[in-house]
């Protein structure tokens, strides 16, 4: 006989009952313990926990409060310390009046500790990155593990001190932080100021600002609004806008002024090679998405030269690269000299030293004297040059500069890539032609392996030598090219070990005729123009050529060809001493009363070239016409008369003529 249905009915409602008790009590109960004894018996359990998990202290010696909420309860605490880790110089990582937090339950059940929320009374935060990659940020028992660390999202302090140090780095930071007051008639937070001073990679760093109430470390979505005034060395940086994720800087809008002593000096702080400059100031947007970097629509100054353009930094690649475009109205020649390695104001140093060397001589007796140098001889910093690749592009259309140098505008394009530096084009417009130049300095190699060449197209002999009076009017045009190769870490290094040819032609134009009189020593002729004036006459043709052999240049043919005089040189140029020694002798066209036939030389170094004739020729001649005056007054003139050939000379032979002239130092070879 079988049960009835009906019997059975009332067991299934009562065991739903006992399981809605078993489960409900033990809730109820813990909702009855937490009235009655509150929430700090979890204090206990969560100090235990810590010191398990990171073999450091943590402390909370205040109340706490939790408000239940999924996914994300809210935590609250006073009195809250955690300890450093035992080879920290400070004791405390961490400590705070007061600490509010949300804990997102659901990456907590996936083993990482995530804080949307975080919020600090009167904190005090010292961080630390110790030797083989220690962090203190880092909860792991060694501190190296990059996925042990608290993410907080959004942190809001008020009246804290952060610190951090880094040894390794040279960088000891300590920062103060302060609410804002609101403004009278707001209910909102105005925000925090912060305050900052002491190393930052060896140089000292100042800075002071304002900025939002809530740091949002990692929201993606809000700019934090940011005010900053800040100098690391000798830079300074000036900032106003936003920058959208403090920690991984997603977006970056800033109204940024930046100024130095130095650019060079900015690679400390990025890590990116900058030339080395005079001082600077610039102003322009900055802007960061994804992995570009652009300072937009920048203007300023380097040295007494404005600068302006656009300046890009991609990241992402095997090494960062830059790319700009440059403009300047009024570049000043005296801002490139520390681009080459020249010293400041070496050229007019040079000349005072050369100037003050007598006497030098004189106070120095038995020592030897320092030679005043004039080509750049600091050296590149090619240790450097590996830690961007760049393509940059600048024109300036006008140049300020010495007079002794008709230089008119300047047209240059930089590429940089695997330590590899190429001037391509470097133009110049030369005293009303142009200077052409192609350079390429390789830095994988130690010394720097170089190469230029040069063309010099239509430049006009009038303008070439701007200070020379008797040239002004001066017509022609000189072509040329140079084509050297060297090696060294410094612009005279590498001329002083140069190889190849430098070569330099006029064809036609016309010339001052005193200025050929006085090179042909012609003392009637310079008589008559200068009571009479000057006038031009035919310049049949000129010719440099040279050949170059370990920073020696040797006069392969050296011509100046005229109506009146013919000059025909030979000598050496040494680019490592910077020394020069040309002669020229005179073979004159014309007959002339009165002339001292004697060659002319120029010597000395390039700081202090001289001019001079053959003295003792001189004294001969002299001494003879005295003799014959003696005898006859008429007679006197005989020895200063040059009767000259009295035809002009085949241009093509006089380069033939020139080049079998026995070489500076053949007898040596």
């Amino acid at each position: 006989m079988t049960a009835s249905p009906v019997s059975r009915a009332p067991a299934l409602p009562r065991v739903l009952k006992w399981l809605a008790v078993a489960l409900i009590a033990p809730l109820l109960l813990a909702v009855l313990f937490i009235l009655v004894f509150g929430w700090n018996w979890l204090r206990a359990p969560i100090e235990r926990m810590a010191l398990e998990k990171t073999g450091r202290v943590l402390t909370i010696q205040g109340d706490m409060q939790v408000a239940l909420g999924w996914p994300r309860p809210r935590v609250s605490a006073s009195a809250v310390s955690f300890a450093n880790p035992a080879w920290a110089q400070e004791k405390q990582m961490f400590t705070a009046d007061a600490v509010e937090l949300t804990l997102d339950l659901s990456q907590l059940i996936g083993g990482k500790l995530v804080f949307p929320e975080l919020r600090l009374e009167r904190p005090v935060v010292f961080l630390e990155q110790g030797s083989a990659g220690r962090q203190s940020w880092l909860l792991d028992p060694q501190q190296q593990d990059p996925g042990a660390r608290i993410q907080i999202d959004r942190l809001t302090l008020d009246q804290g001190q952060l610190g951090f140090d880094d040894a390794l780095q040279k960088t000891s930071i300590r920062a103060k932080l302060a609410s804002l007051a609101p403004t009278a008639g707001s209910t909102l937070d105005a925000g925090l100021s912060f305050s900052a001073n002491g190393k930052y990679k060896g140089q000292t760093l100042k800075a002071e600002g304002s900025g939002g109430p809530v740091l949002a470390l990692r929201d993606d979505s809000t700019p934090y609004p940011l005010d900053i005034d800040a100098s690391v060395g000798q830079t300074r940086v000036r900032a106003q806008g936003s920058i959208t994720s403090l920690l991984k800087f997603t977006a970056v809008d800033l109204n940024m002024a930046l100024s130095g002593d130095n650019l060079a000096q900015l690679y400390p702080l990025l890590g990116i090679a900058f030339p080395t400059t005079r001082s600077y100031v610039t102003a322009g947007q900055l802007r960061h998405s994804g992995t570009s970097w652009r300072y937009d629509k920048f203007s300023g100054r380097i040295g007494r030269s404005d600068i302006g353009g656009s300046l890009e930094v991609k990241t992402g690649g095997p090494r960062p690269l830059l790319t700009a475009e440059l403009s300047s109205s009024l570049l000043d020649l005296a801002d490139l000299g520390p681009l080459i390695g020249a010293r400041p104001g070496s050229v007019q140093a040079a000349k005072k030293a050369a100037e003050q060397l007598p006497s030098a001589l004189e106070s120095t007796a038995g020592a030897t004297p320092a030679r005043a140098r004039v080509l750049p001889d600091l050296p590149f910093n090619t240790e450097r040059w590996g830690s961007v690749d760049a393509e940059v592009g600048l024109r300036a259309k006008a140049l300020k500069r010495d007079k002794e140098l008709p230089l008119e505008d300047l047209v240059v394009h930089l590429s940089l890539k695997d330590a590899v530096l190429t001037l391509d084009p470097l133009n110049f417009g030369l005293a009303g032609g142009e200077l052409n130049t192609v350079i390429k300095l390789d830095g994988r190699n130690d010394p720097i392996k170089a190469q230029a060449k040069v063309r010099a197209r239509k430049v006009l002999l009038a303008k070439l030598f701007p200070t020379v009076e008797l040239n002004q009017n001066t017509i022609g045009q000189i072509n040329g090219e140079f084509n050297l190769s060297g090696q060294g870490n410094s612009v005279a290094r590498m001329l002083a070990s140069a190889n190849g040819q430098v070569g330099l032609v006029v064809s036609g134009g016309e010339i001052s005729r005193l200025m050929m009189e006085k090179a042909g020593l012609h003392l009637w002729e310079i008589l008559q123009l200068s009571l009479s004036g000057d006038r031009l006459i035919k310049l049949r043709c000129a010719v440099a050529d040279f050949e170059v052999k370990g920073g020696k240049m040797r006069t392969d043919a050296l011509v100046l060809d005229t109506q009146v005089t013919t000059l025909i040189g030979s000598g050496t140029i040494d680019l490592g001493q910077e020394q020069i020694d040309l002669t020229f002798n005179q073979k004159t066209k014309k007959t002339s009363p009165l002339a001292l036939r004697s060659p002319i030389y120029v010597r000395g170094s390039f700081a202090k070239p001289e001019l001079g004739v053959d003295k003792g020729r001189v004294a001969v001649r002299a001494l003879g016409a005295i003799a014959l005056g003696l005898v006859n007054p008429f007679l006197a003139l005989l020895p200063l008369i040059d009767a000259g050939p009295g035809q002009d000379s085949d241009c093509g032979q006089l380069v033939r003529d020139a080049r079998a002239l026995p070489r500076a130092g053949s007898q040596s070879k």
